[in-house]
């Protein structure tokens, strides 16, 4: 039996403002701090945290939390920080967040370790319990507590809305007094979560979608949507015992851009979702296969942050080549950021009941979820994943 803290009841929750440029976000939303408070916990909330989200103040001080002015203030009195973006150095106190937090607290919220070590290494040294969101398992009984799915969902139905503003062209077929306007061309390519949202928002668009994934397994998911899968002769070994992709060798990765090159001529936007977690993303889009596109086409990499699908991507930037536009997406969600707010913030008062069902006996690191969630605790990195990561030099 791992050896676990006791922890004190009530807790002090502290929902910081975000601090990253361009993160709308806030980590719990009035209605989720009213479910904390009947869970008899208090709740610190820094003014202004939920203004981008267009949550007031008030509203969080009607839900019983408690406004805090001085952000110092609020991550030294807490228990537990929930964030949304991993924790860097603060802008007004010039001081890093985790340092911020008394030694011995806990924090939950994204991490992302591959590029975020200092934040890692400085929670394990003060002793902080954290618990990143990518982390939570993906089995069903953890459905609820799935940010990673949840915002994927978003930037999906984002992307597909950021292609359609950009072509010059309408999605759906009609008919008109000009003529017959045919339908524009949509390839998704790979077909998780932000995959199956991306086609299923082009279609209620009303393009023509291709999918293709090298999974054969989500052919049926493809077409329940209405879209064209587009197949390949695959290897055995093309997912993990989750469905999800697995890193490919480059041999088989020159056949999947053979297969998605033939469909490029015909194609007006491309979004690609293709991710391996926790390693760059494959390169399934060279320069010599974007010249292959229509003038005025567009390609959305949601993959842009782990390195892009498209050789030309550049993340948070949209840049043309060739006549088509490449457009890095970069945190899609904080476009987004009323449903993106409500979605993350029951994702994380989820994680978080679960966690701290019964807190006089502490946390529970024989359960699955706790313990796969769990990225530092007692001084040390847990995770082996994101110890690996840290030590061979992860920012």
């Amino acid at each position: 039996m791992n050896p676990v803290r006791k922890e004190e009841v009530p807790l002090k929750i502290g929902i910081p403002k975000e601090i990253v440029p361009g993160e709308t976000r806030v980590a719990v939303i009035p209605t989720m701090v009213s479910v904390l408070k009947r869970g008899g916990h208090d709740v610190l909330v820094e003014a202004g945290a939920g203004l981008g989200a267009f949550w007031p103040d008030a509203a969080y001080e009607e839900a019983g939390a408690t406004l805090v002015k001085d952000p110092a203030e609020l991550y030294g009195s807490v228990d537990l920080l929930f964030k949304v973006q991993a924790p860097r150095v603060h802008p007004v106190t010039q001081t890093h967040e985790v340092d911020m937090l008394r030694e011995g607290a806990a924090y939950i919220g994204f991490l992302n370790p591959a590029y975020n070590g200092e934040a890692i290494r400085k929670m394990a040294a003060r002793k902080i319990t954290g618990f990143a969101m990518e982390f939570v398992p993906r089995i069903s009984r953890a459905q609820n507590m799935d940010a990673l799915s949840s915002m994927a969902t978003l930037a999906g139905y984002k992307a597909v809305l950021i292609g359609a503003d950009h072509i010059g062209k309408i999605f759906p077929l009609m008919m008109t007094a000009a003529g017959t306007i045919p339908p524009a061309t949509v390839l998704v390519l790979g077909v998780g979560v932000a995959g199956l949202q991306a086609i299923a928002t082009a279609k209620r668009l009303g393009a023509k979608v291709e999918a293709f994934d090298p999974r054969p397994a989500v052919k049926e998911q493809v077409e329940s949507l209405g879209a064209q899968f587009v197949p390949m002769e695959v290897l055995e070994d093309v997912e993990t015992k989750d469905g999800y992709a697995k890193e490919q060798p480059e041999e088989f990765l020159n056949r999947e851009r053979n297969v998605i090159g033939e469909r490029l001529p015909r194609v007006d936007v491309v979004v690609t979702t293709a991710q391996i977690f926790g390693k760059k993303a494959p390169l399934l889009i060279t320069e010599e296969m974007v010249q292959k596109m229509p003038e005025g086409g567009i390609i959305v990499d949601l993959a842009a942050e782990q390195g892009g699908n498209c050789t030309l991507t550049k993340p948070g930037e949209m840049i043309t080549a060739h006549g088509v536009s490449i457009f890095g997406a970069v945190n899609l969600p904080a476009t987004l950021p009323v449903h993106a707010s409500l979605m993350y913030s029951k994702n994380v008062t989820n994680l978080f009941q679960h966690l701290y069902k019964n807190p006089e006996k502490g946390l529970d690191f024989e359960d699955e979820i706790t313990r796969g969630a769990c990225i530092t605790r007692d001084g040390a990195i847990v995770n082996e994943m994101v110890k690996n990561l840290v030590e061979s030099g992860g920012n």
